[in-house]
């Protein structure tokens, strides 16, 4: 029967543990392969087949069950991907551009009419055939040192007179000595000469991290060559930390011989011969410096010499298997060939030594034994009698010992084949009671013959050896072990007659078995009321107390899934007044998320009587080692990020950990003295653990792989290159990857890397938000890009309270900041947010607006610091100029900003669909036909509940992703409007209005999947694919009433003369990124910045219809005053605002030539009130300064004029607030509309002048809304 328990969920208790490993096992095999089907074999159970649905529903697979009888069968289906749908909206939204936006547009067309993009390529201001491959700046931290033979030995003489002057050196040099890595030397310099890759496959504590790097350097020294050394780590605190480590070691600072470099961190440079650094910064090196061809099919000399420079590779902790490291080795493994003379050392500590071997081609491997104490192992029926008793003898670490025994060597099974055969055939029994009693392992006392199959406790029942038989079994031998007869050492004793030994071995599986039953009764009871898929935080007290108040020291380190666990422990913790005595608990975080400073806290021993208790996730495991830790506590679970091609939802799921992980949890506790770990699941559970973590490329969305994989080699087929990995993502992974790349305009329809492609792989983000930053520049609306571009990538910085009145006031300020720039948009809160805190830190309120608004501090503050890195990278690629104060001159425009974000959010794109009953979440509809609920997080959460069925609001998401329930839900979304949709969405079409009695398109209530192929014919695509005489008609009046389709499923009503303008804008769009990035430093041809300029000003003004938001209820949250805050206290949200303006291209000093006149106009909308122009005239004064000659303020609405004469206008900064003259009519023979970088006022020249003559004069423009 499933019953709710602790944990939250609902599960079959009497379904045993053993079944249910088995069916996810199974369930698990089946969704990593390409099987759409799998079916179970018959004879199950009623509650195992409902066992197999629940799992099924949770991994979003679907489940069959047929049959009747012992042949009723459970069959297993994977999703399959439906087809778009354009049906099911009973009312069009219909597009209608404000005046404001039609005056612009037809101003626009009248100077650059449409056709003007096909005819030629003058406005555009480029030659398609141009060479827009920018020069690669070298980056000096992979570069060799330039150093003599001299310099060289005078560095090594200097290392050891360090080393003999100081007696920490000396005691450093000697504890060194004693690393089982350091009698490896020889072999592993030796073997890295001769081959040109080993692979070191050494234990945990061994010091192959830290030692390999110095054996290479200073035998490279030893020979007088300099050398560069990279070695990549999986974490950036595991770069720094080991890059400390080794500094420390060699009597120097980090930065000199020893450098590294990390995102938003880097100590050293060309003189460093050892730099440590993450995987990612090595593959962007290897892709960035074209390791692979070129487009002409030679090598790049530039960039090939930045390569040569690297003469040793070490990859270690390669069991990781993160997706950088995977495509990384199958991109060395590629370049070895043509680098012979570079070295590649790979190492693990776990690792499938053999399998990597022969993925090399069978280099060497090398062997290193780990230095470790014995480790006590407790299981979770051990830990639930542990609790349960008051006695304290489990925390004697000489007894009982279960530590992890190494794996015996080929010498040692001969050696024992041979003794087990001496004391069987000859009754030798001497070599045999030698080994075992010499080599106390479970894996010595176990060991079977390879023949036979017998062990020693076997042959010790047969022969009647009463007291060694009661020795082995003192000590762990197995029982239920069979020879290859079938017979046990039971079955021996009695078929020889050893009636005494019988005896023993009977009683003793009695005992086994009660025990057995005893530990099996505690799981089954626990089970039945907690959930062991979730983290049990009670248990975990219960186990800290136990362990602190039967020792008196040692550091207990907590192994946890995520953030949020770690969070909620510690919450957990401090309710107990034991734990919140400082004096005598120092509990410490360690997270990715926790700045580097605080993460060095863990290396530190606390005061004498103070215990620490580090709570952290798996990067304990191997990334880092804490010295002083003696119990460990494993939750056994982990969080795991897996993808799901067939429906494209990605998961971020708590998991069960590997063997592997289990593994070297364990071996933390044994680092500095013998140690204790406890794991909180079952034995049983153990035993069905995977072997390895399953391999991050193989369950994650890879189109920045796959953009990483066209950057290296263009001309190469990506699902080919990506095969040529370890473990090859699946077909349909591939598949999704590149249609999005497509999409985007990275990849064309055959899949060669365009230019604007090239572009997006330039950064250090996912493609899509490389897009969207180019878009922002563009729309001069960077700051809020960057900052969503970051919190993308790392996390939102809102916290989640846990009481119910904080979650009101956390809520209720989410909608306040999102208030400033629209409302209904999560992505939004954080930006307003993000601006805020800027504010509040530069007038010493940081700790209070935090406070007040629920915000993270220390997620503030790297979001921070990685804003400030990625200007940079734009900067570095000449993307916006080193002065980047007037690139975000529209940064608090409503309509750009939500163009902005679904320029970083497309294709993720749904429609909220109206709140049914009995529902308690809001429901958004996909293209794919998936319905996904919005997560209570979200602000628009009960949105659903405020619609109608004829107002179905667009949403833009950042992911859908499936939570431990196995609901699909997003997070974080956005109310937009259609115009931004339109003007960046992959495709659109267009087919007579649904009301045409003559040609209807699409029957409301059809099925798209039954008229899939008419749909196709009878949609007129409008990029001219095809239409013929049905296009003719449709668009044969600019009145014609019209359906616009987007992406083949969203609908909107239309005139033909607003689609037809529209679909211009969109080719100019893609021409005007185009243009800018790959010339980032010039200014917009005329005609290009025209046509930006009039998508700006239909964004300003229609980017936000179409959006009906409901009405607040009374329900809507509202900020719970606090009686005892003063009005000083709270910060004024308004003060982030600035004037509304809108600025369409980036003004550089460089991009100006002032051959003819050097001046910079200024233009004004009409529909702004005078003080918003003045105030606009004043904030442009302190933003721009005015170049050395004229400034010019212009009017824009009825057409433009100038407001006086230009002589009289040649004011320097701060300008003056002059009042705003009457307008006056344009004259009529020229269009009076400004282009981004190009002036086409008649005064610019003589009135007529073609707008490529008037382009060469390139004077200043500034646009103000």
């Amino acid at each position: 029967m499933a019953k709710k328990n602790r944990g939250g969920q609902q599960q079959n208790s009497k379904v045993p543990e053993s079944m249910r490993n088995r069916i996810a096992q199974l369930l698990s095999r089946f969704n990593s392969a390409d099987d759409e089907v799998y079916t179970f074999e018959a004879g199950l159970s009623n509650l195992d087949r409902a066992e197999v649905h629940q799992q099924c529903r949770k991994m979003g697979m679907k489940s069959k069950s047929k049959g009747s009888g012992k042949k009723r069968v459970v069959s297993v289906y994977k999703p399959k991907k439906k087809a778009a749908a354009v049906d099911g909206i009973p009312k069009l939204t219909h597009l209608t551009f404000s005046e404001g936006t039609k005056e612009v547009l037809r101003d626009l067309f009248m100077c650059y009419p449409p056709g003007d993009e096909v005819e030629g390529r003058e406005m555009y201001g480029t030659n398609s055939n141009e060479n827009v491959k920018a020069k690669r700046k070298k980056d000096s931290m992979f570069c060799k040192p330039l150093m003599t033979k001299a310099e060289i030995a005078k560095k090594v003489q200097s290392l050891a007179s360090r080393i003999k002057n100081s007696d920490k050196l000396r005691k450093i040099t000697k504890e060194k000595s004693k690393l089982p890595i350091t009698s490896y030397r020889d072999v592993i310099t030796s073997a890295v000469e001769s081959h040109q890759v080993i692979l070191i496959s050494g234990e945990t504590g061994c010091g192959k991290t830290t030692q390999v790097p110095q054996f290479i350097l200073d035998h490279m020294w030893g020979k007088g060559e300099a050398c560069k050394i990279v070695c990549t780590q999986p974490r950036r605190i595991s770069a720094a930390s080991v890059a400390e480590r080794i500094s420390k070691e060699r009597g120097e600072n980090v930065g000199e011989d020893i450098g590294y470099k990390i995102r938003l961190e880097s100590q050293g440079g060309r003189h460093s011969s050892i730099v440590l650094c993450t995987n990612g910064i090595l593959l962007r090196l290897l892709v960035s410096r074209g390791t692979g061809r070129s487009k002409a099919g030679d090598s790049n000399k530039e960039t090939k010499q930045d390569v040569n420079d690297i003469t040793h590779i070490i990859v270690d902790e390669i069991h990781e298997r993160d997706h950088h490291s995977d495509l990384m080795l199958a991109i060395i493994r590629d370049m070895l060939p043509s680098h012979p003379h570079l070295h590649l050392i790979l190492m693990s500590a776990t690792v499938d030594a053999e399998r990597f071997s022969h993925y090399f081609g069978g280099c060497p491997i090398i062997r290193v034994p780990g230095f470790t104490y014995p480790v006590k192992t407790f299981y979770l029926e051990d830990v639930l009698s542990i609790l349960k008793s008051v006695e304290n003898n489990h925390l004697n670490t000489a007894v009982g010992l279960q530590n992890e025994d190494p794996d015996l060597t080929q010498e040692l099974k001969l050696v024992l084949d041979e003794a087990i055969n001496l004391a069987w055939s000859n009754d030798e029994f001497d070599p045999l009671l030698e080994f075992t009693s010499s080599e106390r392992t479970r894996k010595v006392f176990n060991y079977q013959h390879s023949l036979t199959g017998l062990t020693p406790l076997m042959v010790f029942a047969g022969k009647g050896r009463t007291g060694d038989v009661c020795m082995l079994l003192s000590f762990g031998a197995d029982c239920q072990l069979q020879a290859n007869d079938g017979a046990t050492a039971l079955e021996l004793a009695e078929r020889e007659e050893q009636r005494e030994t019988a005896e023993i071995l009977k009683e003793h599986i009695e005992n086994a078995l009660s025990n057995s039953m005893k530990e099996q009764l505690l799981i089954d009871r626990y089970l039945q009321y907690f959930n062991p898929e979730n983290v049990d935080f009670v248990l975990i007290e219960q186990l800290l107390r136990k362990i602190c108040s039967d020792s008196k020291d040692g550091a207990i380190l907590v192994f946890l899934p995520g953030w949020d666990d770690i969070k909620k422990t510690q919450e957990r913790l401090l309710t107990n007044p034991y734990f919140r005595n400082t004096s005598k608990v120092l509990i410490i975080s360690l997270h990715s998320m926790v700045p580097s400073a605080d993460q060095n806290m863990v290396f530190k021993r606390p005061p004498p009587g103070c215990r620490k208790i580090v709570l952290s996730t798996n990067m304990a495991e191997t990334a880092i080692t804490i010295d002083d830790v003696v119990y460990v506590i494993d939750s056994g679970r982990m969080k795991e990020k897996n993808y799901d091609p067939y429906k494209n939802v990605s998961s971020l799921q708590s998991s069960w950990v590997s063997k592997a992980s289990a593994k070297q949890r364990r071996g933390r506790a044994g680092r500095c003295q013998p140690g204790i770990c406890y794991h909180l699941y079952s034995k049983v559970r153990a035993a069905s653990l995977p072997d390895f973590q399953v391999p991050e490329i193989r369950r994650m969305p890879i189109e920045g792989l796959c953009l990483q994989v066209k950057l290296l080699d263009p001309d190469c087929n990506i699902e080919d290159f990506l095969i040529k990995t370890l473990d090859p993502p699946l077909s349909e992974t591939i598949r999704n990857a590149v249609a999005v790349l497509q999409d985007i305009g990275a990849l064309s329809l055959d899949e060669k890397l365009t230019v604007l492609g090239e572009k997006l792989g330039s950064l250090p983000v996912h493609p899509l938000t490389s897009k969207m930053l180019f878009f922002s520049i563009l729309m001069n609306c960077l700051d809020p890009a960057l900052t969503l571009a970051c919190a993308t990538d790392f996390k939102d910085p809102f916290s989640l309270p846990v009481l119910p009145d904080d979650k009101k006031r956390a809520a209720a300020a989410k909608y306040e900041l999102a208030s400033l720039y629209g409302g209904h948009s999560d992505q939004l809160a954080v930006i307003a947010a993000f601006d805020i805190w800027k504010t509040a830190k530069q007038r010493g309120q940081e700790k209070l607006f935090c406070s007040q608004y629920f915000v993270s501090s220390s997620t503030m503050h790297m979001l921070s610091r990685m804003r400030k890195q990625l200007q940079t990278e734009l900067i570095r690629h000449g993307f916006i100029p080193e002065d980047v104060s007037r690139c975000s001159l529209n940064a608090r425009n409503p309509g750009i900003l939500r163009a902005v974000l679904v320029a970083g959010l497309y294709p993720m794109v749904g429609r909220l669909l109206p709140a049914r009953k009995k529902m308690k979440r809001s429901v958004v509809e996909t293209p794919n036909g998936v319905k996904v609920c919005l997560n209570n997080h979200s602000m628009n959460y009960k949105l659903g509940f405020k619609v109608t069925s004829d107002d179905r609001p667009l949403i833009m998401f950042d992911e859908i992703t499936r939570g431990d329930s196995g609901v699909m839900n997003i997070r974080n979304c956005t109310v937009i409007g259609p115009l931004p949709l339109l003007f960046l969405s992959t495709e659109i079409s267009v087919a007579p209005s649904n009301n045409d009695d003559d040609d209807g398109y699409i029957d409301e209530g059809s099925d798209m999947d039954d008229n899939e192929d008419e749909s196709d014919e009878d949609a007129m695509e409008i990029d001219g694919k095809s239409g013929g005489q049905h296009k003719e008609k449709i668009m044969s009046s600019p009145d014609n009433s019209v359906t616009v389709i987007v992406d083949r499923w969203l609908q909107f009503g239309s005139k033909a003369l607003d689609v037809a303008q529209i679909y211009c804008l969109r080719e100019r769009l893609s021409a005007a990124i185009l243009f800018k990035v790959t010339h980032p430093r010039k200014v917009l041809p005329p005609g290009l910045g025209a046509s930006v300029y009039a998508i700006a000003c239909a964004l300003s003004y229609d980017g936000l219809s179409g959006i009906s938001f409901p009405k607040e209820s009374e329900e809507s949250p509202t900020l719970v005053e606090n009686e005892t805050v003063t009005d000083d206290s709270v910060l004024p949200l308004q003060d982030c605002y600035l004037h509304k303006s809108i600025m369409c291209d980036i003004l550089r000093d460089d991009a100006h030539v002032s051959n003819d006149t050097n001046e910079m106009h200024c233009y004004f909308l009409r529909s702004c009130t005078p003080a918003v122009n003045v105030a606009a005239k004043s904030s442009l004064s302190h933003s721009i300064p005015a170049a050395n000659g004229a400034v010019r303020f212009y009017v824009i609405g009825n057409g433009a004029a100038k407001l006086s004469d230009p002589s009289s206008q040649s004011v320097q900064p701060p300008l003056d607030s002059a009042p705003i003259t009457a307008h006056q009519k344009p004259p009529s023979q020229g269009p009076n509309l400004v282009g981004n970088g190009a002036s086409t006022d008649a005064s610019d020249g003589p009135r007529g002048e073609s707008p490529v003559k008037r382009k060469k004069r390139r004077n200043k423009t500034v646009i103000l809304l």
